[in-house]
C-alpha cells in the first residue's frame, strides 16, 4: 500500500502538465520570433552593423589651394606630410596605452591627454589627431606596435610650405587647426574638431575656397582592427588656387629696403586699387603654424614688445607727421585759405599763448614752398585758420578715420580727432589750441599706413580714392565677391571733388619735395618721383634724434610715380627711425626696382633706371598749319628725331627745320589727340618749365610704343 502512495505523489496533476507545455510553447515562439525579427526583418541593419564593424572610414583631406602673384608666381605651396590618428572604435580602455603612445610619438603625457579630453564629446567613429607631421621614425613606431596599439592610424595629407624668412607674412597669414572657441561661433557652424583652417591674412579671408572639400576612403580591417584591403574611395576636392595682386619682384624689393627695422612698407597702384607689395616688420615664420606650433614659441610671440604678430600696415595707428600737411594743404586751398598766404617763419610762432617750434628758420613763405620744406610754422598758421572741424571735414573724405575695406582681417581705423569726437570719447569740449598739433600730423591723429598712401595718392589722382585689395576679384564668383565687400566694410570707391588749383598745388609741392624738399636724397633721375616727408614725435618723445631709441620720432614717407595721375604709390614707415627722409630713401629703392621692372617689359626701350638715361632713335612725321609757314600754305614734314628717356628735351639730329626742334617723352598720355591739350596745361610735369613754347606740331611716333610718343615742335615743310 505503502508505494501505490508513493507513486501517486509522484506524478504530476494534468493540470500542472499542461502549463509546462503550454509555457515550453510560448517561449518557443518568443524565440522564433524574436530570431524571425532579428534575422528577417531587421537582417538588413544588422547587416550594415556586421559591415560597419568590417569597414573604418578613413578621411582623405583636401589640399588647400595654392598662392600665386600677380605673374602667376608660386608664393604659398603644399608638400606631402603624414599624421597620426586615434581611432576609439576598438573597445578598449585607451587610457591604459597613452604612456606607451607618448613615449613612441614623443608627445608630453598631460598634453595628450588634454588632447582626448577636448575630444570627448565628439563621436566615438571621428578619429582624434593627436600629432601632425609625424617623422619616419614615428611612423616605424605605428607599423611596429600594430597589434598592441590598434587604434593609432596614420593618414596622408599636404601640409602649407610658406616663403622662408616670413616673406609676405602678414599678407598671407598662416593656418591652424580649429579651437574650441571658434567652433561655438556661428561662423564656423560646418567646421568639425581637427579641421586646419586659416587664422590670418589671406589664409583667412578666403578659407572658403581654399580649404576644398574633404573626402573618404572604406578600408577593411579585421577583428583586431588591422587594415587587411580597401573598398572604396571618395576623393577629395583640391582648394583653389588664388592669384594674388601683389608683385614678387616688388615685395622682395620692399622687404629688402626695410631690412630689420620695425615697421611697414605698402605699395599700390592708385589707379584700381592693387596691393603690390605689403611688409610688417618685425615678422614670424607662419611655417611653425603649418605644424601645431609649440606653447613655448606662441608665448615668446605673444610677449615680445616689437609685435611680431601685428600688420602694422593696417593695424599700425600713429601720428602721421608732417605727411599729414598735404591734406591741410588741400582743405586750406579748398577753402581758400593759403593761396595767398604768407608765412614769416623765425623758428616757430605764438598761437593761442604758447610757442610751437619749426626745426628751421624758414623766412617768408607760401604753401608752393611750405610743402615741399615741410614747414612746421605756416602749417600752424593754417590749422588755426581752419579749426579743427574744417580740417577733420576733409581728412575724413580722404578716408582718415576710416577703414579702408582691403579684403584683410582685423584693420584698424586710425583716429580723426573733431569737437564731437573729443566730446564722444572724453565727455569734454575741444579747445581751439589743440588744431595747432593736429595742423601738423601731431597730436590726437592717427593713421594706419594704408589709410596715408590710401589719401595721398588719392589727392596725386585727383581725388579718385579705391578701396585696396589683394586678391584680383576676377576670379571669385560674384557672390562671394560680394560677401567679401560685405565682410570688410570701410570707405571702398570714393570720388573727393578737388579745384585744379588744389590738385596742382598739392602735386607739385610733393614733387618738390623730391628735388629741393626735405626728401631730395631720395630724388631719382629719369623719374617723376614725389612725394612727402614726416618726422612724428612719439609719447612721452621729444628732440631726442637716436635711431631706434625708445623716444626717437617715427619716420614717414608717402611716394608716387609720377606725379600725377600715379600708377604706383608706396608708403614707408619706420618706427622710431628718426627724420622722415631716411624712409624716403627706402622707398625710392622701392620705385626704383618697380620702374625698372617696368621698363625691361616694354622691350628694353629705356635703360634702368639707376643709370644715365640715353635718347630712343624714332622717325615722325607732321602737318604744318599754315600759322607756322608764314601764309605759305599747310605743309609735310619728317625726320629722325632721338626722344629722352626722361623729362628732358632732346634737338632733333636731322629733318627739315625752321627753327629749334624738341622732342618729349609722354609717359601719362594714351594718344597723340590727347597731345595738344595736356601740353597746354601751364603746369603739365613733362614740359621744362624754361625752355621752347608750346608746340603747334604733333609728331605720330612711329617706332616707339604708345605711352613714349613723342611732340615736336617747331616748323618744317
Amino acid at each position: 500500500m505503502v508505494p501505490d502512495r508513493v507513486n501517486r505523489d509522484e506524478k504530476l496533476p494534468m493540470l500542472k502538465l499542461t502549463l509546462v507545455q503550454y509555457g515550453i510553447l510560448v517561449m518557443m515562439l518568443v524565440l522564433t520570433a524574436g530570431l524571425w525579427r532579428l534575422q528577417v526583418l531587421g537582417g538588413d541593419s544588422w547587416r550594415m552593423l556586421a559591415e560597419q564593424n568590417r569597414i573604418r572610414k578613413v578621411p582623405v583631406l583636401a589640399a588647400r589651394g595654392k598662392l600665386l602673384d600677380r605673374d602667376g608666381r608660386l608664393l604659398v605651396d603644399n608638400y606631402p606630410s603624414v599624421s597620426c590618428f586615434l581611432v576609439r572604435e576598438q573597445n578598449r580602455n585607451i587610457d591604459n596605452d597613452l604612456p606607451l603612445i607618448a613615449k613612441g610619438l614623443n608627445l608630453d603625457l598631460e598634453q595628450l591627454r588634454a588632447t582626448l579630453h577636448r575630444y570627448r564629446l565628439a563621436p566615438g567613429y571621428q578619429p582624434i589627431p593627436i600629432k601632425q607631421d609625424i617623422s619616419p621614425d614615428e611612423q616605424a613606431f605605428i607599423e611596429a606596435h600594430r597589434n598592441e596599439l590598434p587604434e593609432l592610424e596614420t593618414i596622408d595629407e599636404e601640409r602649407r610650405l610658406y616663403p622662408r624668412d616670413g616673406f609676405a607674412a602678414h599678407l598671407i597669414g598662416y593656418v591652424g587647426e580649429v579651437s574650441e572657441e571658434m567652433l561655438n561661433n556661428s561662423a564656423y557652424a560646418y567646421y568639425e574638431p581637427g579641421d586646419v583652417v586659416g587664422m590670418a591674412g589671406v589664409e583667412k579671408t578666403y578659407d572658403e575656397l581654399l580649404r576644398g572639400q574633404d573626402g573618404s576612403m572604406d578600408v577593411i580591417v579585421d577583428s583586431h582592427g588591422r587594415e587587411v584591403g580597401r573598398r572604396g574611395i571618395q576623393l577629395a576636392t583640391p582648394g583653389q588656387d588664388l592669384k594674388l595682386t601683389i608683385d614678387n619682384d616688388v615685395q622682395r624689393a620692399a622687404e629688402l629696403a626695410l631690412g630689420d627695422a620695425n615697421g611697414a612698407v605698402v605699395a599700390m597702384d592708385p589707379r584700381n586699387g592693387e596691393i603690390l607689395a605689403l611688409v610688417s616688420h618685425p615678422s614670424y615664420d607662419p611655417n611653425a603654424f603649418a605644424v601645431r606650433i609649440g606653447r613655448a614659441e606662441w608665448s615668446k610671440l605673444v610677449t615680445d614688445p616689437n609685435h611680431p604678430l601685428m600688420n602694422k600696415a593696417i593695424q599700425d595707428q600713429l601720428a602721421p607727421g608732417s605727411t599729414f600737411k598735404i591734406i591741410m594743404s588741400v582743405a586750406g586751398l579748398q577753402e581758400g585759405v593759403v593761396q595767398n598766404m604768407h608765412v614769416n617763419c623765425a623758428g616757430g610762432g605764438s598761437f593761442y599763448g604758447h610757442f610751437f617750434k619749426c626745426d628751421k628758420h624758414h623766412g617768408v613763405l607760401g604753401v608752393e614752398q611750405a610743402i615741399p620744406l615741410s614747414c612746421d610754422t605756416f602749417f600752424y598758421a593754417v590749422a588755426e585758420r581752419l579749426g579743427i572741424d574744417t580740417i577733420a571735414k576733409y581728412a575724413t573724405q580722404l578716408g582718415i578715420g576710416s577703414k579702408t575695406g582691403i579684403d584683410l582681417p582685423n584693420e584698424m581705423a586710425g583716429i580723426m580727432p573733431s569737437t564731437q569726437w573729443k566730446m564722444k570719447n572724453y565727455h569734454e569740449k575741444w579747445y581751439a589750441g589743440e588744431a595747432i598739433s593736429v595742423g601738423i600730423g601731431q597730436g590726437a591723429v592717427a593713421v594706419t599706413p594704408l589709410q596715408l598712401v590710401r589719401a595721398l595718392s588719392g589727392i596725386a589722382s585727383n581725388g579718385h580714392l579705391v578701396r585696396p585689395h589683394v586678391v584680383d576679384p576676377g576670379q571669385l564668383k560674384p557672390e562671394f565677391r560680394q560677401a567679401v565687400l560685405d565682410s570688410f566694410p570701410g570707405m571702398g570707391d570714393r570720388q573727393v571733388a578737388l579745384n585744379s588749383d588744389t590738385w596742382m598745388t598739392a602735386t607739385e609741392g610733393m614733387a618738390a619735395a623730391t628735388t629741393t624738399g626735405t626728401a631730395a636724397a631720395a630724388h631719382l633721375d629719369g623719374i617723376d618721383f614725389a612725394g612727402k616727408t614726416g618726422t612724428a614725435q612719439v609719447v612721452g618723445g621729444g628732440d631726442t634724434h637716436t635711431k631706434g631709441g625708445a623716444r626717437t620720432p617715427n619716420a614717414w614717407f608717402v611716394g608716387m610715380v609720377p606725379r600725377r595721375n600715379p600708377e604706383f604709390a608706396v608708403v614707408v614707415l619706420q618706427e622710431h627711425g628718426d627724420w622722415g627722409a631716411g624712409s624716403a630713401k627706402l622707398a625710392a629703392q622701392v620705385v626704383t626696382a618697380y620702374v625698372n621692372k617696368k621698363r625691361k617689359q616694354e622691350n628694353n626701350l629705356l635703360l634702368q633706371a639707376d643709370k644715365t638715361p640715353k635718347p630712343v632713335e624714332m622717325g615722325a612725321v607732321w602737318s604744318t598749319p599754315e600759322s607756322v609757314t608764314g601764309g605759305n600754305g599747310a605743309g609735310v614734314g619728317g625726320g629722325r628725331f632721338e626722344v629722352a628717356s626722361d623729362s628732358r628735351p632732346v634737338r632733333a639730329v636731322s629733318g627739315p627745320a625752321a627753327g629749334p626742334r624738341f622732342a618729349y617723352p609722354l609717359a601719362t598720355i594714351k594718344d597723340a589727340a590727347k597731345i595738344e591739350k595736356v601740353m597746354g596745361h601751364p603746369k603739365n610735369p613733362q614740359v621744362p618749365e624754361k625752355g621752347p613754347e608750346k608746340p603747334d606740331v604733333i609728331a605720330r611716333a612711329a617706332v616707339l610704343p604708345e605711352r613714349y610718343r613723342g611732340v615736336v615742335s617747331g616748323g618744317g615743310r
